[in-house]
């Protein structure tokens, strides 16, 4: 029997704890994932792929038992998806939904990746209900700000967030000017 292989991309600048979430649960569907790190021409990452890479792998190792962990492949991918995911050998993309807006970009997405590749194809998984408003954007701008995200993502993100923002920024009270009133 053929190994159910799965390809789950993403920036993942931060991984949350809602995509080990859908980590963990996607292992219930496959007997391996692979968690492609893209190079999103769209985003500005905070985090550098290797350093990315490194924190999912501590994330997985300290979150998911033992066995699901070494169930799991951290790689990068640039280019089309569908071409990477027929390299690795996987006939499944997963993708986690949040709300709506997810959604409708992904909806668009899975069409073109069947489009492109008729035998590959997208599961969505939805978000656990304590992380649905969660998303790596608004993690780094919580966190910039100086809010606490440790909630939200594994401990080892949260420790390489306050070493690279360093001192959150300060937010002026006051009269609306950008200065503040005395």
């Amino acid at each position: 029997m053929t190994a159910r292989l799965a390809v789950y991309p993403g920036s993942f600048d931060p991984i949350t704890n809602g995509h080990i979430d859908i980590l963990h649960r996607s292992l219930r569907l496959f007997d391996r994932v692979i968690i492609a790190l893209a190079a999103n021409v769209r985003k500005q990452t905070l985090f550098s792929v290797e350093e990315r890479r490194s924190q999912i792998l501590d994330a997985v190792a300290s979150a998911l038992p033992a066995g699901d962990a070494a169930r799991l492949e951290v790689d990068s991918l640039s280019g089309l998806l569908i071409h990477y995911v027929q390299k690795r050998g996987a006939h499944c993309v997963v993708r986690g939904l949040r709300a709506v807006a997810d959604f409708e970009f992904e909806f668009q997405l899975a069409h073109m990746n069947h489009r492109l590749a008729p035998s590959i194809e997208t599961v969505f998984l939805m978000t656990a209900e304590e992380h649905f408003y969660v998303s790596s954007s608004l993690i780094k701008e919580v966190a910039q700000f100086g809010g606490d995200v440790s909630s939200m993502v594994p401990p080892v993100v949260a420790d390489a967030l306050k070493r690279r923002l360093g001192q959150p920024l300060k937010v002026a009270s006051g009269n609306g000017s950008g200065e503040s009133s005395k």
